[in-house]
């Protein structure tokens, strides 16, 4: 057996808790790095280079990994580097002081003799490693080696290892089959025992909007003792689920995480990971309408990114940024800031961020003018094909082809958008696209239509705390002649029979697909009815039907008592 698969199935078996206790994981991982280093059976360079990779990217002992990986070095006698020992050398160059360049040449050179026809076959986690590294790197010259290897070595590389990086080389334009795959691995993580393992899925399914379907997995890591010897899975896994809580409308829950995966970032010397987890952050303080704080955090990012080539950070300070400037109607600036993530007219190969700034920089590129790119923006994303990835963006892509939408058609576009099933998951998105079908529906003087999304859209800013949105949709429901709608507590006899009896579906765990079925609806129909079922009901997710229904019940029998 190789002795990274060899690490592999080791930490696999170190996570069965019915085999170890979490107090002997650290233990049995330093003795595993003793036998890699000492032991004979493979090449010396290999089994060292094996174990600083363990050393970086399970256990997060950074400076006994350095040691090991220049031990690495050492050894290799012919200075040839082998794939092992590059692959080391690079994730610690990359998770620490976030050296891009110096991480991608050295990685490119060692990969570059697998890729001119050697038959043997491809370290996966050399594979893994390059994919981090272009991933944080953002550009497009650093996925050219990841592409080539890709195209002409896929039957040398782990599988799994192909479909992340097939994902993260341009999540927009993925294939059905590979988010086939994905969508596989995530209903497996339940029986996934490696933290390490965890970790990838779940950072690969950030990039396509799986990331809620692994927050249990993850949580099983987050809540671990980073001492336990899994400090580096731990502090990804803590990120995710802060970027998971912002995703969902959670935010105190998300500055939590992020604040825990920041601290241990900066604590053990994790720059890259750390600067991650600040991203989060200021994702947050954007949303509320903390400028100072917000656009504070995006300039230290923006600060330590820009001289090491860090894209991926460059970019989540640029989208913070972008939010408080729409905030703020500072759409000048919102636009300039957009394009820096993915130019008017492409959604950018190589981006993950392109398809978040799909419906900001529609709507900025509109409020200044600029129509044109508007609508080039609004082509691409048609051709792109992106609606069809997630929820999310087939949320953000309907409303952005709406908001360009001639007056006639836009409100239907409008409500299909709004419609998506599993739109209610995004509920900060879900109300940006009601705020802008009501202020679409206010100037055609459809004051009635627009007042129910106008409405919509205020609840749920006001629940998520996003002070600047709530502030613009409370404007524009006043302008329709409406005063803010103040409600003590929210009555289920607001509810139709009809939505009634969807909402109790609903909350049973019924999709919109089964519910439609059986009411001979059709989905969309159902997920309009939820759309409007959750703002009278005091929520904002599917997961909170059952207790309002709940408590609306027991309101309605004390009433009648």
């Amino acid at each position: 057996m190789g002795v990274t698969a060899l690490a592999s199935d080791m930490a696999a078996g170190m996570r069965c808790e019915a085999l170890v206790g979490r107090d002997d994981e650290l233990a049995l991982i330093n003795r595993f790095l003793e036998h890699l280093v000492e032991g004979d059976s493979v090449d010396p360079a290999c089994r060292v280079a094996s174990a600083a990779y363990v050393g970086a990217n399970v256990t997060g002992d950074l400076p006994n990994a350095d040691a090991l990986r220049t031990r690495a070095h050492g050894t290799d006698t012919e200075g040839s580097g082998s794939l092992e020992a590059a692959s080391a050398a690079a994730l610690m160059l990359l998770v620490t002081d976030g050296d891009i360049d110096a991480a991608g040449r050295l990685l490119r050179q060692a990969i570059e003799p697998a890729i001119e026809g050697h038959d043997e076959p491809i370290c996966g986690d050399a594979v893994r490693t390059l994919a981090h590294i272009c991933v944080s790197g953002a550009r497009a010259d650093l996925w050219e080696a990841l592409g080539r290897l890709i195209d002409c070595c896929s039957d040398r590389i782990p599988p799994a290892a192909v479909m992340h990086a097939t994902i993260a080389l341009d999540p927009v334009r993925c294939p059905a089959p590979v988010l086939g795959a994905l969508d596989a691995d995530i209903r497996g993580l339940a029986h996934v025992a490696d933290s390490a393992a965890v970790v990838r899925i779940a950072g690969a399914s950030v990039f396509v909007d799986r990331l809620p379907s692994c927050r249990p997995a993850l949580q099983r890591i987050a809540s671990d003792e980073p001492a336990a010897g899994a400090l580096t899975a731990v502090i990804q896994a803590e990120t995710l689920l802060a970027l998971e809580a912002f995703q969902t409308g959670q935010w105190d829950e998300a500055e939590r995480f992020a604040e825990i995966a920041e601290a241990l970032g900066l604590r053990h010397g994790f720059g890259l990971l750390r600067f991650q987890a600040r991203a989060v952050r200021a994702f947050v303080a954007a949303g509320r309408g903390d400028e100072r704080f917000a656009r504070s955090l995006a300039d230290e990012m923006l600060r330590w990114a820009i001289p090491r080539g860090v894209g991926h950070v460059c970019a989540d300070a640029h989208y913070a940024a972008v939010l408080v400037a729409l905030a703020n109607a500072e759409f000048d600036t919102a636009f300039r800031l957009a394009e820096r993530i993915s130019p008017a007219g492409t959604l950018a190969r190589h981006q993950p961020r392109a398809a978040w700034v799909m419906l900001d920089l529609v709507e900025a590129a509109l409020r200044i003018g600029r129509i044109a790119e508007a609508n080039a923006h609004v082509e691409a994303i048609k051709a792109s094909g992106v609606a069809e990835i997630s929820s999310r963006t087939a949320l953000l892509a309907g409303g952005a082809i709406a908001l360009v939408a001639p007056e006639e058609a836009a409100p239907d576009l409008f409500a299909r958008a709004l419609a998506t099933p599993g739109a209610e998951r995004w509920p900060f998105e879900r109300a940006r696209v009601a705020l802008l079908c009501g202020e679409r529906l206010r100037r055609a003087r459809e004051s009635v239509r627009s007042r129910e999304h106008l409405a919509a859209a205020l609840e749920s800013f006001e629940r998520l705390g996003a002070g600047p949105w709530a502030d613009r949709a409370g404007k524009e429901l006043r302008a329709t002649g409406q005063a803010r709608p103040r409600r003590e507590s929210y009555d289920r006899d607001a509810l139709t029979p009809q939505e009634h009896e969807i909402a109790g579906l609903a909350a049973a765990g019924m999709t919109n697909k089964q519910i439609g079925q059986r009411l001979y609806l059709s989905h969309r129909t159902i997920g309009a009815h939820l759309y409007r079922i959750f703002p009278k009901l005091g929520i904002t997710t599917r997961a909170a039907l059952r207790d309002a229904l709940s408590a609306t019940a027991d309101i309605a029998d004390r009433a009648s008592a």
